[in-house]
């Protein structure tokens, strides 16, 4: 029978592989593999090596070429401490079954790795049961490959695999599961639901964005809450929600796990109901971190999973955060005080243009701008009261 096991445990050394396909760049792959090792970090791993590799597709039976597998091979008996090997893109069963065989080491994919890290910080039952349908949907259509490696472990005279009826068992089990597991998740969502339409004719407002881009703590910031926040990927896993009040006008503000790319379509799929707070809110505050070498493409996949969410069109506040790390990573000791100004001018103004208006540039941690920021979400709350609630004329003014 198959089991899921934790994919990462703490003190493991990494190393990541990574493919430069035909439309990457070198330079994007080397992102990702930060990313990677960022997650592998939060999982509780030390990465000591990468290797990357240029080819057309994915080699079907081993991801990587011969050669390349065999240069990892090579450092991996020449280090002798390496305990697990990270490909950034996903594998399939027999992909993984190959290259452990060959490598004699634990191999997992970026699926496999951002799965264990939301199963360590699933806390409530909600959570818990999301990423447990997450893990089994990964599993079932690897189950095939995971047999032909029994399979062949059993070898020899007299020994005879497991045969198609063991597979379909297995499949049948694990089909099951999910089955149990959507049942289950249904009727969370049916409390969930109620819970929010008992939350009474308030504007709900939920913080989007990339993973650990400072949503959190602005959340503490906004509800003088205390929301867990770190240096961390997917700090946030379960949503919480405040009612916060601006100059007598309240409004529940929501704080939503974080996005990612390469988002394993199944967990977006797990995570349905936790991401309904984004899909009912009327407004939402998409929070950037703008010192970030890769804001741009992190702000396009928020936007991206957004419009898979049906939620493009919602009014949003774009958040700016972290100015005071982008001025330390921009500006230099040499640089004049009026270019250092026209080089922000510049940059509010393009942003202003691409989000007619409607952006503020914030540093969470100094607490910069943070009045400015209260003042715009709290015309944008009012506006909408006028649209939702006009009968509710008290929070207007």
């Amino acid at each position: 029978m198959i089991e899921k096991k934790t994919a990462i445990s703490n003190d493991e050394t990494a190393i990541l592989v990574g493919l430069i396909q035909q439309d990457q760049t070198e330079e994007q792959v080397n992102e990702y593999l930060d990313e990677l090792e960022f997650l592998a970090e939060t999982a509780g791993a030390k990465t000591v090596k990468r290797f990357t590799q240029k080819m057309k597709h994915p080699d079907s039976k081993i991801f990587v070429g011969k050669g390349k597998l065999e240069e990892i091979k090579n450092y991996i008996i020449s280090k002798g401490n390496i305990t697990i090997v990270i490909f950034d893109d996903e594998l399939t069963g027999s992909q993984i079954i190959n290259i452990e065989k060959e490598l004699n080491t634990k191999t997992i994919d970026r699926s496999d790795l951002i799965l264990d890290i939301f199963a360590s910080r699933a806390k409530t039952a909600q959570a818990k049961t999301q990423v447990e349908l997450a893990q089994y949907q990964y599993i079932l259509p690897r189950l095939k490959g995971m047999w032909k490696h029994l399979e062949r472990q059993g070898g020899g005279v007299g020994t005879r695999g497991p045969g198609e009826t063991e597979i379909e068992t297995d499949r049948r089990i694990v089909k099951d599961k999910i089955s149990l597991l959507r049942k289950r998740l249904a009727e969370i969502d049916k409390q969930s639901f109620t819970q929010r339409k008992e939350r009474g004719e308030f504007i709900r407002v939920a913080l989007v964005g990339y993973t650990n881009v400072g949503k959190s703590t602005l959340m503490n910031l906004l509800s003088k809450s205390e929301v867990f926040a770190e240096n961390k990927l997917f700090a946030t896993l379960d949503t919480t929600t405040r009612k916060v009040v601006f100059e007598q006008t309240p409004f529940l503000l929501s704080d939503t796990v974080g996005f990612i790319r390469k988002l394993p379509h199944h967990l977006v799929e797990s995570f349905k109901s936790t991401l309904d707070e984004v899909r009912e809110a009327d407004i939402l505050l998409h929070v950037v971190d703008i010192s970030h070498t890769q804001y741009e493409e992190q702000l396009t996949v928020v936007n991206k999973t957004l419009v898979d969410l049906g939620c493009a069109e919602k009014p949003t506040i774009t958040i700016f955060n972290k100015m005071d790390l982008y001025e330390a990573n921009v500006f230099d000791q040499w640089l004049e005080d009026e270019v250092k100004q026209d080089i922000l001018r510049e940059l509010k103004e393009r942003w202003q243009e691409e989000t007619k208006g409607n952006c503020v540039f914030v540093s969470a941690t100094e607490k910069r701008n943070l009045d400015g920021l209260r003042q715009t979400i709290l015309n944008k709350v009012r506006d909408m009261y006028q649209i939702r609630y006009p009968y509710r004329a008290e929070y207007f003014y």
